[in-house]
């Protein structure tokens, strides 16, 4: 989906298709009329943006053989789809039954990290629509926290560099701007976009950037103003947001409080927890430990799950859905954008507790196109033109 902002630019609104379990090329391509292209139908958009997210194996198999890439760009276009950006987080392994701390490896730290990237940014170029010349990649934010040194420091400070040289010449080569932004997210080595500041600036490319993720935002108790001024403050371009909420706990020390929130615990991905202390922000990188009693409960929690943006949960909990609102309209609300790329990454959504799990197939589109449906509302309302 398409919007026209007021300073003449065009703004994507796409959603991720991490929330898929393809992980090899045939699997991608048949998303695309099992998931995507239902979600189109049911929002009534000639062309609806799908941030794909392609793990290093069916990547591999693209970037092998130019004949799948066209394959592929000849679906999207007979699907009515199209892809200016690429979720290149989870390296593979996204659809297992656990996932948690394996999301963040290999991470910058190791060759197969910066090969992979290059060949998402490689795809991507050969992916854009014919009249879209600027594309964005999404990554991890350096590393898992953990170990991870000055050395380790230094050899991701490289990588990226490196990487920011090499879109250079893709960009000369192919005339295509592909940029990447790193993701901050509790836990990880860049945990808040604070954290990115410093590693970005040592980069030094414009090509290397942030993507901020609302419920990465919120869940680190992060205002969006401060954190976007303080982005502008530094140079830090936003490469892409990613559009999605938090759960958020304003008393968790009541017992039907802990018992909602345990309904969200869940063995399959990770659910940093924190809160804000006298000293500071304080956290457990896992909803259970958090609700073991490792986590102050004088003070509000917010819990790294990534809630459906139409559905607020059921009393006592709600959603950081009025973090996102407060960052889009700083993002795009304003004289300028500040990004062009927006994503709606619900990834959770066959992890949630069952009342909120969809059943079918269809249920899931059904919840994926009201999720559209709100964020094109919200885009509107700041201002912006749906295009057709």
């Amino acid at each position: 989906m398409r919007f026209a902002h007021p300073d003449g630019s065009t703004v994507h609104l796409a959603y991720c298709t991490n929330v898929h379990r393809a992980e090899t090329y045939e699997g991608v391509l048949a998303q695309l009329g099992e998931h995507c292209e239902p979600v189109r139908r049911r929002l009534g958009a000639d062309r609806l943006g799908v941030g794909l997210w392609l793990a290093a194996d069916a990547a591999r198999a693209l970037t092998a053989d130019r004949r799948l890439v066209d394959a592929l760009r000849a679906e999207l276009d007979r699907r009515g789809l199209e892809v200016v950006t690429l979720n290149g987080f989870p390296y593979r392994g996204f659809g297992a039954e656990v996932v948690k701390y394996r999301v963040y490896r290999p991470d910058w730290t190791h060759p197969q990290r910066l090969a992979y990237t290059l060949d998402l940014a490689r795809l991507l170029a050969a992916l854009l629509p014919e009249d879209v010349t600027e594309g964005t990649v999404s990554t991890l934010p350096l590393a898992w926290r953990a170990p991870f040194g000055a050395a380790d420091a230094e050899t991701a400070r490289a990588a990226l560099a490196e990487l920011g040289d090499r879109l250079d010449e893709l960009a000369e080569r192919t005339g295509r701007s592909i940029r990447v932004g790193l993701e901050p997210e509790p836990g990880c080595a860049v945990e808040t976009t604070a954290d990115a500041v410093g590693p970005l600036q040592a980069v030094g490319s414009p090509r290397v950037g942030i993507c901020v993720d609302t419920c990465h935002l919120a869940t680190s108790f992060e205002d969006p103003a401060a954190a976007l001024g303080r982005l502008a403050a530094a140079g830090v371009p936003v490469v892409k947001a990613q559009l999605s909420a938090a759960l958020h706990a304003e008393h968790p020390d009541r017992p039907e409080v802990r018992a909602a929130l345990a309904e969200f615990a869940e063995p399959r991905f990770l659910h940093q927890t924190r809160t804000r202390g006298p000293g500071g922000l304080l956290g457990t990188d896992d909803l259970g430990q958090a609700l073991a009693g490792r986590l102050p409960d004088g003070a509000p929690w917010r819990v790294h799950v990534h809630v459906p943006l139409h559905a607020e949960p059921d009393g006592p909990l709600a959603s950081t859905l009025p973090v996102l609102r407060g960052a889009l309209a700083g993002l795009v609300g304003g004289e300028r954008a500040l990004t062009r790329h927006l994503e709606v990454e619900t990834y959770t959504w066959q992890a949630l507790p069952p009342g909120l799990r969809p059943r079918t197939d269809a249920e899931l589109a059904d919840g994926i196109a009201a999720e559209l449906a709100l964020a094109r509302d919200l885009l509107v309302d700041l201002g912006l033109k749906e295009s057709p």
